[in-house]
């Protein structure tokens, strides 16, 4: 797909189509980081997980040995049975 750099004030900048950013499943308003690599911009999402995901995959990645530590809540503030 052709598209033009243009002049934004004082900088240079490219308007993106809808079908892209969702073909890349960038959203309005992601950081994203920009290289040039070998003579190509290169445009790349800066958030590590991208998309669905399922709780059964996130917890496979978590270290056998992970234990959370107990959080302290305080003494009840009302009628909380414990």
């Amino acid at each position: 797909m052709l598209t033009r750099i243009q002049k934004w004030g004082n900088s240079q900048g490219i308007r993106f189509p809808r079908q892209i950013l969702r073909q890349a499943q960038i959203t309005t308003g992601e950081e994203v980081d920009i290289s040039a690599q070998s003579g190509e911009i290169v445009i790349k999402p800066v958030s590590g997980i991208r998309g669905k995901y399922r709780l059964k995959d996130l917890l496979l990645r978590m270290p056998e040995d992970y234990k959370p530590g107990e959080l302290g809540w305080g003494p009840p503030q009302g009628k909380e049975m414990w």
